[in-house]
This record gives structure tokens, sequence and C-alpha cells, in this order.
């Protein structure tokens, strides 16, 4: 008798009826060595073979991956609570961005006396105001985290992302992201008609002094970047991701970041500039790589409405 037991696999050609967990096509194994020696041994007989049974396992290799399986770096660990996460959304829109984005120069021009703010009080203003916003945010943040999270880890890339160049895929995000904006613009155009290019309120801080165009730079291209990754991608598109395909993660943290902005002509670009930011992030597991793709979206668009 051998005293080896060789397994013998063979395919289940159609899926099997019994089990719900058996969702993959099965490999079974079979003692054949076993069957073969005890039929040649003077022990044999029919009614034993007969009782031998395969076993049958799920076979990992067999399932083929989606096209996007792959895609995203974001894990499922999310230091937030999922039943905390619009409430603590909500918290920061009606406490931090509503009332100083868009109330924070009103309460400076009400504090000069003034009915409209110079372009250099203004340029700082603003800057004071973001920056109050994003030590809000991280405060809030904070505070409705896992008290065990190091914070410290919200702006490292995971593990799983060390293999993916965050910078290389900035860079090409923002080749892409010009290109749909573009489009998108001629779309926008159709609908609500055409509209200059550049901002005029914008272009008259830029003009107005040096003093203008730093403050206004620091604001557009390092505060702001920082704040709404910080929130979109980094709080809200984590949060999503660990409950939702990250596909309806983007798409869902997108249409937020967008509708934030209060803007209806510019609604279609807004998303489109969140998707392709909430992609980089996916892709990369790291916020360095949305933040970084943010801020020079943003000084083009400075650049283009200063010397155009």
């Amino acid at each position: 008798m051998s005293l080896f037991l060789q397994l013998q696999p063979f395919y289940y050609p159609v899926t099997p009826k019994f089990g719900r967990g058996f969702s993959k096509p099965l490999r079974c194994f079979v003692f054949s060595n076993a069957i073969h020696s005890f039929s040649n041994s003077k022990w044999w007989c029919p009614s034993y073979k007969a009782s031998i049974k395969p076993f049958c396992k799920k076979d990992e290799d067999t399932h083929e991956e989606g096209v996007f399986q792959g895609f995203s770096a974001l894990g499922e660990d999310c230091p937030w609570e999922s039943g905390n996460v619009w409430s603590t959304l909500a918290l920061y829109m009606f406490t931090l961005h509503i009332p100083l984005s868009f109330g924070g120069l009103s309460v400076v021009a009400l504090i000069k006396h003034e009915l409209v703010l110079d372009p250099q009080t203004e340029a700082l203003s603003l800057l004071i105001v973001q920056i109050l916003e994003l030590y809000g945010v991280l405060f809030l943040l904070k505070f409705t985290a896992n008290p065990h999270y190091n914070f410290i880890k919200f702006f490292k890339a995971n593990k799983s992302s060390k293999d993916r160049n965050w910078f290389l895929a900035s860079a090409l995000g923002f080749g892409f992201l010009v290109l749909l904006v573009f489009f998108t613009s001629l779309i926008a155009d159709a609908i609500f008609g055409p509209k200059p290019v550049n901002n005029p309120i914008l272009k008259e801080i830029l003009l107005s002094s040096d003093v203008s165009r730093v403050a206004c730079a620091l604001a557009y291209c390092i505060v702001t970047p920082l704040l709404e990754e910080i929130v979109y991608r980094g709080f809200l598109l984590t949060s999503l991701s660990s409950t939702k395909k990250w596909q309806h993660a983007v798409l869902i943290s997108s249409i937020i970041f967008s509708a934030a902005h209060f803007s209806g002509e510019n609604f279609l670009q807004l998303f489109v500039i969140g998707y392709v930011l909430g992609c980089s992030y996916c892709w990369t597991g790291n916020l360095s790589s949305s933040i970084f793709l943010h801020s020079l979206y943003n000084a083009m668009a400075i650049i283009i409405t200063y010397l155009y």
C-alpha cells in the first residue's frame, strides 16, 4: 500500500447548487493514489471506493478582477464613525464654512466702517479668514475623530500606496483636469451664455500691489487647497469610501464639493475638478497628491487672470 497520498484536482464544470458561499469555480480533490493503492490490495472492496468523497474549496486564482478593482488605495479603516460623517460635515458647513467664507469679509467691512474694502485689505482679510477656517477644521476633525487615532497619520500615505508615485499622478491629473475643464467651459457657455474668462475682482486685487499679490497667492495656492482637500477628500471621501465603492464615494464627495461653492453657473466645472481630485487621492492614497494638484490648478488660474 502506498504511504503517500497525491491530491488530484479537477474542476467542477458548473456552479454548484448547494451553499451560498461558493460563488466562484470550485477546485475539488480526491485521493487518486489512495484509490489506486486500495484497489490493488487484498483488502479492497467496491463499496469502499464508493465511500470516498472529494472535498472542495473556492479557487481564488480563477476570479478575474474588474478593471477598477485595485484602483483605490484607500482602506476600510476610518478615524470617523460612519454615523457621524454627515453631522460633522453639517457642523463644519454651518459653523465654519458659510459664516467665514461668505460672511468674513462683510464682518471686516463692518469693523472698518467701509462699504467696500480696498483690494489690499480684501486680500489680507481673505487670507486671514481662510487660515481661521483651516484651524477650525483641524480642531473639528480632531475632536470628532476616534480618540485613539494618531492625527498625524491623516497627512501620510497608507501602506498599500507606497509604490504609487503621487507626484506623477498629480502631473498627469493636472493635464487631464485642464482638458476636462476646457470642455466643460464650452458646455457651460452653451447653457448659461458666454462669460468673462477672468474674475474682475481677483484681477483688481492682483494688480493693486505686491502685498495683495502675495496674500492672494498664499490664500489661493496654499491655504485654500489645504482646507478644501482636508475636508472634501481627506475627511469626506475617506469616510464614504470606508462603507461604499470608491466610485460612488468620489461621485458623492464631488457633488458636495461643487455645491459647497454656491455657484450654479460653475457647478459642472467644480464637479469635474472635484472628481479628478478625488480620483487622484483614491489612486495614490496620499492627500499630498490632491493638495498639490489643487494648488497647481489654482496657480494656473491666478497667472491667467493676472496676465490676461
